[in-house]
């Protein structure tokens, strides 16, 4: 059990959701005669639920910090009207349009910030009102028209990595990208084992490494093969590239940055995080401005892959991201979550509701699954925390061990430790 806990770098309950995941796609496999595990598929998949995924990038800061987001559907809808209107009607060059897409998603991120922020009008209350304004504003601005997209932008949104070079069987630009992500895995644990015997602490034995590195490197080979391997002018999808670069931005800004300390310290406990000389009216700004660039981004993404902007776009896109941030072991009152673990969330609504769709279950009983899945995790989280136990998020981040008491702490246990880190790391500054 030791070797099995050191293999996977603090215990295998920090992959429960991982499990969660691979358990579905076994499932679905079997289920539906093999049709999960097509490189059509797979590529679909992400192709349809990437901007489902980088919505809930976003929205898990929002809700770390303890707030919620109703207008990203919104927000998306009419950050794609614009875009569309102006490529088509103003002539702009496409990649202009996407720099006016994002202008436009930190205009109304900075709107509904202000009110958040500084004014002091709840989060809930302030994105309700903006998931109104900007329906109907998308429909005003667009007059409820389809708006077609130029190919550029269909690219971003439903393209892939190009071909290029000798003929190797896969796509050379996914097994390039295949190459540099096991390269990562490899540098990544090396640098891991650096660090411990830096902090004067015992690596794990190196069989145990090497194992880790070699089972992690045969799950990206596989899926270079899965995403490399299909029909000619098919590969790694372009907005599931956008989205694997997002998710390592945004995990280093969560993690490791004193504006994601800060997140975390306003959400956990703001007395405390404003006592340890935490900006809350800057964070609160921030996390929400952000949300609405992230949806400005995931609405152009959208209409790229559906070819045009309409006056449908963005329906209940809200609840779909914050679904994926609760399943991926976020709290509903803040100061806990992840991006990764939010993803992983969101890959598992999207696996669920792919595997339905080819089982042939109807609309009606996806829908009451899905409900079902989120109101079980959910719950699980809670019965978890009122039991002592940790967490579906500590199920996600590895254990540590207090060098002073001895105690074993997981992530529920670290995040209220964030005010005073954010606290020492303004007074220094």
């Amino acid at each position: 059990m030791s070797s099995i806990k050191q293999l996977l770098s603090g215990g295998a309950r920090q992959f429960g959701m991982l499990f969660a995941l691979l358990a579905l796609v076994i499932y679905f496999q079997i289920a539906t005669g093999g049709r999960v595990l097509t490189p059509s598929n797979a590529q679909n998949l992400l192709n349809g639920n990437s901007y489902i995924l980088i919505l809930a990038i976003g929205m898990v800061l929002v809700i770390i910090a303890g707030h919620i987001d109703l207008s990203v559907g919104s927000v998306a809808a009419v950050t794609g009207i614009i875009v569309a209107i102006a490529i088509r009607d103003w002539g702009i060059p496409w990649w202009l349009g996407i720099l006016l897409g994002l202008c436009v998603g930190a205009v109304i991120g900075a709107w509904q910030g202000w009110w958040v922020a500084y004014v002091g009008i709840p989060g809930f209350i302030t994105t309700l009102a903006g998931m109104m304004l900007f329906r109907g504003l998308n429909q005003f601005i667009g007059k409820s028209n389809t708006v077609p997209v130029p190919q550029e932008l269909q690219t971003l949104g439903g393209g892939y990595l190009p071909e290029w070079g000798p003929n190797t069987g896969l796509n050379n630009s996914t097994l390039l990208l295949g190459v540099l992500a096991i390269a990562a895995v490899v540098w990544s644990e090396f640098r891991r084992r650096a660090s411990a015997r830096k902090l004067g602490a015992e690596p794990v034995p190196t069989s145990v490494a090497v194992t880790r590195v070699v089972l992690f490197s045969a799950v990206i080979a596989y899926l270079t093969y899965l995403y490399g391997s299909g029909r000619v002018g098919t590969s790694f999808p372009v907005p599931a590239l956008v989205l694997v670069l997002l998710v390592v931005v945004y995990q280093f800004v969560a993690s490791r940055t004193i504006t994601g300390r800060h997140v975390y310290a306003v959400g956990g406990n703001r007395a405390a995080a404003a006592l340890s000389g935490v900006n809350i009216k800057r964070t609160n700004f921030f996390v929400m401005m952000n949300m609405s660039i992230l949806a400005s981004l995931a609405g152009m993404i959208f209409i790229g892959r559906s070819t045009a902007s309409g006056p449908f776009d963005g329906n209940m896109w809200e609840l779909d991201a914050i679904a994926a941030v609760f399943i991926g072991g976020a709290a509903v009152s803040g100061g806990v979550g992840t991006v990764v673990g939010s993803v992983i969330g969101g890959l598992v609504m999207a696996v669920l509701n792919n595997g339905l769709q080819l089982m042939g279950v109807g609309s009606d009983m996806t829908q009451i699954i899905k409900g079902l899945v989120l109101l079980i995790a959910v719950a699980f989280d809670v019965y978890n925390k009122v039991q002592g136990r940790p967490s579906i998020i500590a199920l996600i981040f590895p254990s540590r061990r207090d060098k002073g008491t001895g105690a074993v702490t997981g992530a529920d246990d670290a995040q209220p430790e964030v005010p005073v880190e954010a606290g020492a790391t303004a007074a220094k500054g």
